[in-house]
């Protein structure tokens, strides 16, 4: 009988992993003015077992936003500011000789690189090249790092959360679409209204921010990481969130705004993303259930970065989250 097997969720144990999660949105809202979509779609990819990737131009508090989802878990957390000259084996690790200062014998032992942590913090990295970006792909992928050929497992939880800056693309390399594929969300950090911008202002201006208290041990979080995995979700809207994904695609797309101005659509593993995202949305709502909801909500930050627009979209400004709406609004569930 595996691990899954032998869970029997009951009422009590979900409403005590259910307050956890409200704990842990308090202790970052100490530290975390305003962003309240941002910080939940961040929770949200953490108990779905994903992967984030932040966008938002210089400023707005993304690495904050990090270090305080780590304080808040009580993880584990390292920070790669990813540059032109990083190389693969500064992130993975390499290996090194060493000699017994009895015997003198020489024996070559490896080096953990910063990416043996739980929450990995992959600053700018489109600064990096294709490949040093790619180091990460098996990271993300099988949690696991092989070098050498020897495998070595990565901790769990294991957590990427990789930043961009939109506006200032000179000297960048755009990230592949395998690599995009490998986040479960994408995050746009936007400005904040004029009353938090003063408050931060204010604050960072005299003692600083508090750190988060921590609100959720390991163990906690892979407990509700595996009651994501068990959320209900009824036949029609598995069949409802395919739909949407395989309507994205415009050789087989009905939705005019698809097939129009939309290059390339989005694989299986976006429904797979859907779907997990839509389940942890419902346990962030403390549901035990999917409803329809949940994965119109995601639909943009799990699609915004899985398809592309075409040469016609991008001359006449067409943004992926209006096409996105227009599919929304376009295929229904049965």
């Amino acid at each position: 009988m595996s691990e899954r097997d032998a869970i029997a969720w009951n009422e009590n144990e979900v409403a005590e992993l259910a307050a956890k999660v409200d704990a842990l949105k308090r202790s970052m809202a100490r530290v975390i003015i305003g962003q309240e979509d941002v910080v939940d779609l961040l929770i949200t990819c953490l108990l779905g077992g994903g992967h984030a990737l932040v966008e938002g131009v210089p400023g707005l508090g993304k690495t904050l936003l990090v270090k305080s989802l780590a304080q808040a878990t009580d993880m584990d957390f390292r920070r790669v500011q990813f540059t032109p000259d990083l190389m693969p084996s500064d992130i993975v690790g390499t290996e090194i000789l060493e000699e017994d200062v009895e015997t003198h014998q020489r024996v070559f032992r490896f080096q953990q690189g910063p990416v043996f942590t739980q929450v990995l913090l992959a600053d700018e990295i489109n600064r990096a090249p294709p490949k040093t970006q790619s180091a990460l792909l098996e990271a993300m992928q099988e949690r696991a790092v092989t070098f050498a050929g020897t495998t070595h497992r990565l901790p769990r939880p294991f957590f990427v959360l990789a930043t961009q800056n939109p506006i200032e693309q000179a000297g960048t390399y755009p990230l592949p679409e395998a690599q995009l594929d490998r986040f479960l969300l994408r995050i746009d950090v936007g400005y904040p209204t004029e009353d938090e911008e003063v408050l931060m202002v204010s604050r960072t201006t005299h003692a600083g921010l508090d750190d988060a208290e921590p609100a959720m041990d390991v163990a906690t979080l892979l407990r509700l990481q595996l009651l994501v995995r068990d959320i209900e979700i009824g036949e029609h809207l598995l069949r409802y969130a395919t739909r949407l994904v395989r309507a994205t695609r415009p050789r087989e797309s009905s939705v005019e705004a698809v097939r129009k101005h939309i290059g390339w659509g989005a694989g299986p593993r976006a429904g797979q993303a859907l779907v997990l995202a839509a389940k942890a949305r419902a346990l962030m709502h403390a549901r035990l259930a999917v409803t329809r909801e949940d994965i119109g909500a995601m639909l943009l930050p799990v699609l915004a970065h899985r398809v592309l627009r075409n040469f016609e979209a991008e001359a006449d400004g067409i943004e992926i989250a209006e096409i996105l709406q227009s599919l929304r609004r376009e295929i229904k569930v049965d």
